[in-house]
């Protein structure tokens, strides 16, 4: 626990963000990723089986769906349900076998949300891994989604690239990929066919600017309008995110408030939205205080058509508060405040590093 409080970042501080510059550094990776195809676009969200980020997954799958601008395929190892992490099951029907039968010349992108780690092993995990080599020799895009980078380190698609990542992996990909050049300050980074973003959060701008590489940059403009988003550059400052003593302590000491764990349900319908419900679940989920089930009947489809697997027990737990009419970003900086007053600014704070959210919300003085 002591070494955990004392762990810091060795990232200096941004220099003053240049708008020229920032602006110049959007558009090279848009057009680093335009189609290099005819025809309509094929992406491929890939997920794991035994463990896959909840956000990283749910949230790129659905706003890719919701562009309209590519033929857009959920695809796991094996056909069935697929736990996510930190909260919430899915199933999924088509397996990397049926995705290559259906597309024996490749898609055009694949995305690679965070998978769990360190139980994910070449020998366990040998048919995703063989399966994104085959993808980038067809000549696919390979856009992991924060801890996806490591899922591509172990693919050996890292090695001699530029790359980003989510903070707390940094340390042990540079450690094990020693030719790969870590790009601190950018919340996405492409090198040939290989792009990376940084933490959680970082999905949202990394795949409105996949968007506007396909579709263009009215489509999506009119998409981050109805996430609730002003602005998806790369801008980031890497040196907020990491563990200083405080914030160390801080987190070691709510891990022990081991009484005050507690059970919150989300009660799924048909229809419901994928980013608000992965957001809201994910952020709740990381306080250490909570585990979020889905409750429903039966198995639900979410707005995507990804279908939502309900969990049992969950009936009983207080209700995952949720705001119909607000955006997913507004519902995220919602819930943050809602976490804030129920477990302190600190646990806040903690979450926010957590999703590595740049994000600044206006929560009422405690």
């Amino acid at each position: 626990m002591i070494a955990l409080a004392g762990c810091g970042s060795d990232v200096p501080s941004p220099p003053p963000v240049d708008a020229a510059i920032s602006a110049q550094q959007a558009a090279a990776f848009v057009e680093a990723i335009k189609p290099r195809r005819e025809g309509r676009p094929v992406i491929a969200v890939v997920a794991r089986n035994e463990g896959t980020e909840t956000t990283d997954f749910l949230l790129t799958h659905a706003v890719l769906q919701r562009a309209g601008i590519a033929d857009v395929h959920a695809v796991a190892g094996r056909a069935g349900p697929v736990s996510l992490y930190p909260a919430l099951q899915i199933e999924i029907a088509q397996d990397l076998a049926s995705f290559d039968q259906a597309y024996p010349t490749g898609a055009d992108y694949v995305i690679v949300p965070a998978m769990s780690e360190p139980e994910m092993t070449a020998t366990r995990d040998g048919a995703i891994l063989s399966w994104l080599n085959k993808q980038s020799d067809h000549g696919a895009r390979i856009i992991s989604v924060c801890a996806g980078a490591v899922v591509l380190g172990k693919a050996g698609l890292l090695d001699h690239r530029r790359f980003t990542t989510h903070w707390y992996f940094l340390d042990g990909l540079r450690e094990s990929h020693p030719t790969a050049v870590y790009v601190p300050h950018q919340r996405y980074v492409i090198d040939s066919n290989i792009g990376t973003t940084t933490g959680i959060s970082a999905s949202v701008p990394a795949m409105l600017s996949l968007i506007e590489a396909i579709g263009g940059r009215e489509k999506a403009q009119a998409l981050a309008t109805e996430f609730g988003v002003e602005s998806w550059t790369p801008v980031h400052d890497s040196s907020l995110f990491g563990l200083d003593f405080s914030r160390g302590l801080s987190f070691v000491l709510n891990k022990m408030a081991f009484w005050r764990d507690d059970q919150m349900r989300v009660d799924v319908v048909n229809g419901m939205d994928d980013i608000t419900l992965a957001f809201t679940a994910d952020a709740w989920s990381r306080t250490g205080h909570m585990t979020v089930q889905a409750a429903a009947p039966a198995p639900v489809q979410l707005r995507s058509g990804i279908t939502l697997l309900p969990e049992g027990g969950a009936e009983d737990a207080a209700p995952l508060p949720l705001t119909p009419d607000l955006k997913p970003m507004e519902q995220l900086d919602r819930t943050l405040c809602e976490i804030g007053s129920r477990f302190g600014t600190s646990r806040r704070e903690w979450v926010m590093i957590e999703l590595e959210y740049p994000g600044q919300p206006a929560c009422e003085p405690q």
